[in-house]
């Protein structure tokens, strides 16, 4: 087995000159070489398949082979892999026969997150995309030309990610795994803390006390949702700095006042700091949950010096990331877009934006993720569905879990009324073709790959 490299520090990559990636296609690893490649280094990469991230990579440059074979690795100082590769993946094992250096993603990130006077870190069970995603369009419309790594496409970035020439740094900061915990913020955000991970995390307690760490770990000042009682629970004695956000607490540094509907589904606010109105925030993105997200945008970027009038432009401009509520076009007359939502609360505040947008029917298609989350919130799961006019189910995607027979889609499906399952993602794609019509919204919802289901709807 590999072990993960253990030293953190700055000098990670003292010696260094050629740096290899395995499985360059992916999204996380996109920024990174981005960032990396503009500070002199040279990169290459392998994969798979041939996509649009390899085809940017060829652009600036970088040599990226399809397969993955040990003359890859030939003459780097360090190689990268994805938590996604295999540990007996033959340019993993080919690297640890040469001797070089081997460092998954996570570790090369947080080296990566200390190489900037401010980086922002922003956890949180749900939004942390879209909220690393606004933070980032905020600071570019701003001219602040920060560099940034988000787990989903910035339209503003062109990608999920850049190297910018600025003092700011955007990073997403996943809990899964504990990986949040490798990064070392200047600014840290956390947005909320809910029941998920816990197959890794066997309990909220153990979770919650994983998010104390990652809040002791921010350097200079923690952003808190003072709505969400588990992040309440975190923030209890810590001895940080701590700035609150928030819509119902009216002790919070930066509130959202006067929360109204500009148009159905779709929210403005008053922006208050310490008290005091500064300016009026609307959004472009459907939905209340994205109120939180577009506070802590507020409350970091104003921080950082950027203007309310700044802010504002920002939350306008921000039409959302990639797989968040994304329109992929029509279908029978009927509107697609698709989601990652892939958790009860999630889906909750999906379904409930999608309800008011005032569509004939909600069709969603859902991809269970994983066997032990779906068997763990199995009532939860059926109960927020229900919100949706139709329920299509497709099989469980297991991802790193192995099928112990314990939970079927069957199992959900039996406790939706009128839910639909079909066998594979065309099944689901072929079922919307003959039913959907004129006035319907279809939303895929999953962070596997249902959207690919979205995909053949609109092909």
């Amino acid at each position: 087995m590999f072990r993960l490299q253990s030293d953190y520090g700055q000098n990670l990559l003292d010696g260094v000159k050629k740096i290899h990636f395995i499985g360059c296609g992916g999204s996380g690893m996109y920024p990174l070489i981005q960032i990396l490649a503009a500070r002199g280094y040279t990169i290459t990469g392998s994969d798979v398949l041939e996509g649009s991230i390899i085809e940017a990579e060829r652009a600036m440059g970088i040599k990226v082979t399809i397969g993955h074979t040990a003359e890859n690795v030939f003459g780097s100082d360090l190689v990268v892999y994805s938590a996604a590769i295999a540990q007996n993946n033959v340019e993993l094992a080919a690297a640890q026969a040469y001797g070089y250096r081997t460092i998954e993603r996570s570790v090369l990130l947080g080296y990566v997150s200390r190489l900037y006077k401010n980086s922002i870190c922003v956890a949180g069970t749900h939004g942390k995309t879209t909220a690393s995603a606004m933070i980032a369009t905020t600071l570019e419309l701003a001219g602040r030309d920060p560099s940034a790594v988000v787990g989903g496409k910035v339209p503003a970035l062109n990608g999920y990610g850049k190297a910018g020439k600025g003092d700011e740094i955007v990073i997403e900061a996943c809990e899964y795994a504990e990986t949040f915990l490798k990064l070392t913020p200047y600014y840290g955000v956390i947005l909320n803390i809910d029941n998920d991970h816990l197959d890794y995390y066997g309990s909220m307690g153990a979770l919650k006390f994983a998010f104390k760490r990652f809040a002791l770990m921010s350097q200079y000042v923690l952003f808190l949702n003072v709505d969400d009682k588990n992040t309440l629970d975190v923030m209890f004695s810590l001895d940080r700095r701590v700035r609150t956000f928030g819509i119902e607490n009216e002790e919070c540094d930066f509130k959202a006042e006067n929360l109204r509907e500009y148009r159905p589904g779709y929210f403005e606010f008053d922006l208050l700091v310490l008290g005091h109105k500064v300016g009026t925030i609307r959004l472009s993105v459907p939905g209340r949950h994205n109120v939180y997200n577009a506070l802590a945008m507020c409350s970091v970027c104003i921080s950082l010096g950027v203007t309310p009038e700044q802010c504002a432009a920002g939350a306008l401009a921000f039409k959302g990331a990639g797989r968040r509520f994304e329109l992929y076009g029509e279908c029978n007359g009927a509107t697609v877009v698709d989601d990652y939502a892939h958790h009860p609360t999630e889906l909750e505040a999906v379904l409930t934006t999608a309800k008011k947008l005032g569509y004939k029917r909600v069709i969603a298609v859902h991809q269970p993720f994983t066997y032990s989350r779906t068997k763990t919130l199995l009532d939860e799961f059926a109960q927020v569905l229900g919100l949706a006019d139709v329920v299509v189910l497709t099989p469980i995607l297991g991802s790193r879990e192995v099928d112990d027979g314990s939970v079927k889609t069957a199992d959900l499906a039996a406790k939706i009324p009128g839910a639909v399952t079909v066998d594979s993602l065309q099944a689901a794609a072929d079922w919307v073709k003959a039913n959907a019509g004129e006035g319907d919204l279809v939303i895929t919802l999953g962070c596997g790959d249902v959207y690919k289901a979205g995909k053949l709807m609109v092909k």
